[in-house]
């Protein structure tokens, strides 16, 4: 697995302009649907205690459940690293300016 991370960080570096950036977009979205469900669940289960409806395979079930109606709130937890990698972007852009 992590050779095919490195490979597709070479892969992602290599490309440029409208590519460049739909791959930015894919690995955001990848980490925003797999991995910020978890670490929901993880923060949610420490400071609130056991998910409601059982398992992390049930909230990632509800979570897609969530996306697929449209709801805005799943969708700005998708979403949510390629805005950081915006916000990220802008402060650079402002400390450099």
């Amino acid at each position: 697995m992590n050779e095919q991370l490195r490979r597709f960080w070479d892969f992602r570096r290599g490309a440029t302009g409208v590519s460049r950036e739909l791959l930015t977009l894919a690995a955001c979205l990848g980490i925003g649907v797999v991995v910020m469900p978890c670490l929901i669940f993880a923060a949610g289960r420490i400071a609130l205690g056991p998910y409601a409806h059982g398992s992390l395979f049930a909230l990632w079930h509800d979570f897609i459940g969530g996306l697929l109606g449209g709801s805005q709130a799943e969708w700005f937890v998708a979403l949510g690293p390629y805005l950081f990698v915006w916000l990220l972007r802008g402060a650079r852009r402002l400390l450099h300016n």
